[in-house]
């Protein structure tokens, strides 16, 4: 039987200790790496005002904001934020923002979106929605990047059970797809929990077609795709990622 996922099942497992432990308790230097490539293709100018969507505990705005520009994070997750402001300085501020909703007009030189965050919601309204934010936030010529995974990639390829262990916690993961979002459950098992826990995740199966039939009509034109965090060149079938930067129109 498959499960009712939540509808707004990202506001807790965003929140939890177990969805950071899962995911970014990893190679930090994979991540670093990556900003420095895009910094490198972007060649912003010193000083450049940058917006990270949904980010987390800050993970890449604070790379960012270490080379010198000046960084805002906003994520709907109030402990992720509360944990990002701990580094918080006069170059690297944070703040709990709903994507969905405006932030600013004319603020911000570049915006970038991580790790696929996006394509978290139910309608096509309230992903056209982020999209406006952000269109609206950046300045004229301002610059986009998304990062999304490459669900051309992942459909053939999709696991449907697997079973991770990081530390004394055990994960239990299964995924499945219905042609049009990704869905995983997570079951966790951990001896300092009175019971075990279950989130979920639901992602839209977005091509690179979709893309362009979302961004263009809301003032962002894509100017390059890649495939992967090495900035490769993109491969409908072969590439992990679907990078994609888009310039404000």
């Amino acid at each position: 039987m498959i499960p009712t996922v939540p509808r707004d099942w990202f506001r807790e497992w965003f929140d939890s200790p177990y969805y950071h432990k899962l995911y970014f308790e990893r190679n930090e230097k994979e991540a670093a790496d990556f900003i420095d490539l895009l910094i490198k293709c972007l060649q912003p100018p010193p000083g450049s005002t940058m917006l990270d969507v949904a980010c987390g505990r800050g993970r890449h705005a604070r790379f960012l904001a270490g080379k010198g520009f000046d960084v805002t994070g906003i994520d709907l997750a109030p402990d992720s934020i509360a944990f990002a402001r701990q580094f918080e300085n006069d170059h690297l501020h944070f703040y709990v923002h709903d994507m969905r909703e405006l932030l600013c007009a004319n603020c911000f030189d570049y915006a970038f979106n991580f790790f696929t965050s996006f394509g978290y919601f139910n309608t096509r309204r309230e992903h056209v929605n982020v999209l406006r934010m952000v269109h609206v936030a950046l300045r004229p010529k301002g610059v986009f990047v998304l990062d999304y995974l490459n669900a051309e990639h992942i459909m053939p390829r999709l696991v449907p059970n697997e079973t991770k262990t990081i530390g004394r916690t055990v994960y239990t993961i299964t995924r499945w797809c219905d042609g049009r979002h990704f869905y995983k459950r997570i079951g966790i098992e951990d001896p300092e929990l009175p019971q075990p826990l279950e989130y979920f995740e639901k992602v839209a199966v977005f091509t690179l077609n979709d893309f362009e039939g979302l961004l263009a009509p809301n003032g962002l034109e894509i100017r390059g795709v890649y495939g992967d965090y090495k900035l490769s060149p993109y491969d409908r079938e072969q590439s992990p990622r679907l990078i994609l930067v888009a310039g404000k129109t």
